[in-house]
């Protein structure tokens, strides 16, 4: 590795560490006291759930108040029934104080056996000192204050100890005769339920001590609950985390001394169980986690990872892995390539880490544990991703050397092949063809034979004038019309090669629609004179894009394949073969047996295979024909289609090749290629899926939204980033790369987003089939209308407004009868807002569909987006791409 790749690593590395420590500064806050007044007492542990009578054994509760014994005075129960039932008398042999509390709720059988039990506990154990009937059973509307003044008074009788019921502050307030029931206001102040952030916290709790004060003057005020959670849904401005919540405990405590407050902080150890009930944010109120360790330092400074320091040596030592690959295999890369490379890496690592991290601290079941195994495969898929953009945004830009680029001015060894021009057709439209014979008639070229293969078309009228047509052209053009051949294109191209001539040392082939330049078979066979050469590609490339705006849209997303990741993989040997304008050496075709009619991609299957062999190819970023794109939107996407089907049909039956480095038929730099150029589409796939379950859970949220939480922030980090940063890619790469303006570079963006959804049925559905059937690209197609265009897209229509419905919905709030739907006010935070991000951006391949679709049946001019040239234009820009080797837009 160079000295400056070294300097760019470490000072990077540098940076990442930096950021840890800026994130994590320690904050001095107020000394937690040896003891506190009073906790909240849930002793229920993991897999332990009251509401299934799954309690904690008299051995398991009296651990927990070993370990809270002389670290709190008092501590508040909630039931009186079952084990929770012998707390008192347990926790007398820890000199701990207890206010036996009784759950209330709409069984009144049950309601009857707590308040009895809670009133025989009382008028047992010396060391009960309060006693709460009912917890927020008028918030949750269990009970009327009727209902509940009744069991109060009931108590009250019974017992000496002063007698509660606890409530929010709030409750107190809207029923002010509740408080003639009982002997002391017991109220729960959390504000994180009611969205206040954490600076303001203590000031919220003194605010609303003293509104009560001044509402009910003379009655004691006891704070029966009062906390942060520790992790779980934002709640508008507040946020649950370990810092914030001990952040907030340690500042009341002290405020708690300063102001005589009575409490219980809520609570003593987490409980796992609520989550179902109250959302993820229900197992982390306690002071301890589940295991009964401290959660967070009662003395020393805060901070907000205490581990960052591990984390951040590990996201370093990932980052510095990854670029060590990348550095060493990209020996041509400047400086601001490897600098580009070295941010994103870090950047990866680094959140890659965090959210690792994050999950870990979560209470995971079963099914939780399982998802967040899926989650993570598909932030890894997502990092892939990313790194694979990078690089060849790195190697397309920054790239100091093309170590396989060729100049055609260069004088090449004088090679005179016989050539064997393969043009297969199936159902073309006759003059279209024809149009491609006289092309191939005005070749500067000698030594070649053109063999027209018309491939199962019933109608005469479209084969029988080119049969006539190459009679005309002479001998060299040969026509043969062949009834049910099988194989699809490859089944043509192969009887195509048992009839070329004996002594044809190259076999070209072009499709049906190209019009190639009279040099092309001059300029390119030259390039045969290294015999390890199999295969010379030049682009694919159109003549009709100033036909429509629809076209010229298209033709602007097909260049940068051609001009950025075709240029990047020709410096390993690595291109996709096309099957079109590509000339292949005879006796290496033959050798690996032929093009292989199984694959619907004939072309690119060909390549990989003649790579396993050994052999080179040599891609020329130069146009030497130019054909005709898909007349409609629905024929563009079953090209697409077609290719990624294909993609995978390949990897499926190459996946040794590919993917075992033990394998030595290919280099590193070819697997690295045919995975990395293939990814985006595989991940095409696996987004597909995605917002299939992204639906899911959105319906799951909009009908039960205080149970299902907005999925964690952390797995919508990268995915938002990746789409960030390939329209930012693009966007350089084609104004750079491809010369292109703004308004072409937003319609190679639209276009290529509008195939999204097609390209991931196609890799979802490969996942499945072995076979699909080769669809043909019609040409010269005029028929259009409205119906038609929308039909073309009606399945991205489909999720466009499932997707946008559903985004409203969790943004508003939808009423159906008695029915609401949507979102609360108060549950509405950071979290929800960037799921509501991710559902927008994930909708855009599905808007851009349906806009491709409408465009394609307008009758719009290719100048009105200012992406089409006119054809002086057009042969300027060609002078001027071969005088400056750097292909532009066109």
């Amino acid at each position: 590795m160079k000295f400056s790749s070294i300097l760019i690593a470490a000072a990077f590395a540098a940076i990442t560490i930096g950021v840890w420590a800026w994130l994590n500064r320690p904050t001095m806050e107020p000394r937690w006291p040896d003891r506190v007044q009073g906790m909240a007492f849930s002793p229920f542990n993991a897999g332990q759930d009251p509401l299934y009578r799954e309690l904690p054994s008299l051995a398991q509760i009296d651990a927990d108040l070993q370990l809270l014994a002389g670290k709190v005075n008092s501590i508040r129960t909630y039931s009186s029934l079952l084990s929770l039932g012998q707390v008192p008398a347990l926790a007398a042999r820890h000199q701990l104080k207890v206010t036996v509390g009784a759950w209330l709720d709409r069984q009144r059988v049950t309601n009857e056996d707590e308040v009895q039990a809670a009133i025989d506990l009382a008028q047992t154990h010396s060391n009960v000192i309060r006693v709460i009937i009912g917890n927020e059973s008028i918030l949750r509307g269990d009970l009327r204050v009727a209902q509940l003044a009744r069991q109060l008074d009931r108590v009250r009788a019974a017992v000496t100890q002063p007698v509660s019921t606890a409530e929010p502050w709030h409750v107190w307030i809207r029923h002010p005769e509740l408080v003639d029931h009982v002997d002391f206001i017991t109220v729960h102040l959390l504000p994180y339920w009611e969205g206040v952030p954490v600076e303001q916290g203590l000031e919220y709790v003194r605010s609303r001590v003293q509104l009560l004060q001044r509402t009910f003057p003379g009655k004691e005020i006891v704070i029966g609950e009062v906390g942060w959670p520790s992790d779980g849904r934002t709640r508008e401005a507040a946020v649950a985390s370990t810092s914030n919540e001990a952040l907030f405990l340690r500042r009341f405590v002290q405020l708690a001394e300063n102001e005589g407050y009575i409490y219980y902080l809520m609570e003593a150890f987490d409980q796992p169980w609520k989550a179902q009930y109250e959302g993820a944010v229900g197992a982390y109120w306690g002071i301890y986690n589940v295991n009964r360790e401290p959660k967070f330092a009662f003395v020393e400074p805060i901070v907000r990872i205490p581990q960052w320091h591990a984390l951040a040596g590990t996201s370093v030592a990932l980052a510095m892995m990854l670029i060590a690959l990348f550095f060493t295999n990209s020996r041509t890369l400047g400086t601001r390539g490897r600098s580009l490379l070295a941010i994103v890496a870090y950047a990866a690592a680094a959140t890659l880490v965090w959210i690792v991290y994050d999950y870990s601290q979560q209470y995971l079941t079963l099914l939780s544990a399982f998802l967040g195994c899926v989650l993570l495969i598909g932030m890894l898929g997502v990092i892939a991703v990313l790194l694979a953009e990078a690089h060849e945004w790195a190697e397309a830009r920054f790239s100091k050397l093309r170590t396989r680029a060729v100049d055609l001015e260069v004088t090449c060894p004088t090679i005179h092949p016989k050539v064997s021009i393969h043009v297969p057709a199936s159902n073309e439209p006759a003059q279209m063809l024809i149009d491609t014979l006289n092309a191939l008639a005005q070749l500067d070229y000698d030594n070649f034979e053109v063999i027209v293969i018309d491939n199962n078309t019933p109608d005469e009228s479209l084969w029988q004038p080119v049969e006539a047509h190459c009679r005309q052209l002479g001998t060299r053009f040969r026509f043969f019309h062949l009834v049910q051949l099988a194989g699809f294109k490859a089944g043509a191209l192969n009887f195509a090669l048992r009839q070329s001539a004996s002594d044809a040392e190259i076999i070209a082939v072009i499709d049906s629609d190209y019009q190639v330049q009279p040099h092309w078979l001059h300029d390119l066979l030259p390039l045969f004179a290294k015999a390890e050469i199999a295969i010379v590609q030049a682009p694919q490339d159109y003549r009709d894009e100033a036909q429509s705006a629809f076209k010229a849209m298209c033709y602007a997303e097909y260049r940068g394949f051609f001009y950025i990741g075709m240029v990047t993989r020709n410096e390993r040997n690595a291109i996709i073969q096309h099957g079109t304008m590509t000339l292949v050496r005879h006796s290496s075709l033959k050798e690996v047996g032929g093009w292989a009619e199984w694959c619907i991609t004939e072309d690119a299957e060909l390549g990989l295979r003649l790579f396993e062999r050994g052999f080179e190819a040599q891609y020329v970023a130069q146009s030497y024909g130019r054909g005709l794109m898909p007349d409609r939107f629905r024929d563009f996407k079953k090209q697409r289609f077609r290719w990624a089907y294909g993609a995978v049909q390949i990897l499926r039956k190459h996946r040794q090749a590919v993917f075992s480095r033990r394998d030595p038929h290919l280099t590193a730099g070819q697997r690295y290629h045919f995975i990395a150029g293939w990814l985006p589409w595989l991940a095409d796939g696996v987004n597909l899926l995605f917002n299939i379950a992204a639906i899911g859970w959105s319906i799951a949220m909009v009908i039960a939204p205080n149970r299902i939480d907005p999925p964690l922030i952390m797995f919508s980090v990268l995915p938002l980033s990746l789409f960030a940063f390939r329209l930012v890619k693009l966007a350089h790469l084609y104004t750079t790369r491809v010369g292109a303006n703004f308004r072409q570079t937003a319609a190679a963006a639209i276009a290529g987003l509008a195939l999204s959804h097609t390209i991931g049925v196609a890799v979802v559905k490969s996942l499945f089939t072995q076979q699909e059937p080769f669809r043909r690209t019609p040409k010269n197609l005029r028929t259009r209308s409205a119906i038609e265009g929308l039909l073309a897209a009606a399945p991205e229509i489909a999720f466009l407004l499932c997707m946008l419905t559903l985004t409203w919905i969790l943004t508003h709030r939808l009423t159906i009868g008695a029915w609401t739907l949507g979102i609360p006010e108060e549950l509405k935070g950071p979290d929800l807002s960037v799921w509501v991000a991710v559902m927008l951006i994930q909708s855009i391949p599905y808007a851009a569909a349906l806009l491709m679709s409408v465009i394609s049946v307008l009758p719009l001019p290719a100048r009105l987006l200012g992406i089409s040239i006119t054809q002086r234009e057009h042969e300027a820009l060609a002078s001027h791409r071969i005088a400056r080797r750097q292909p532009p837009f066109i």
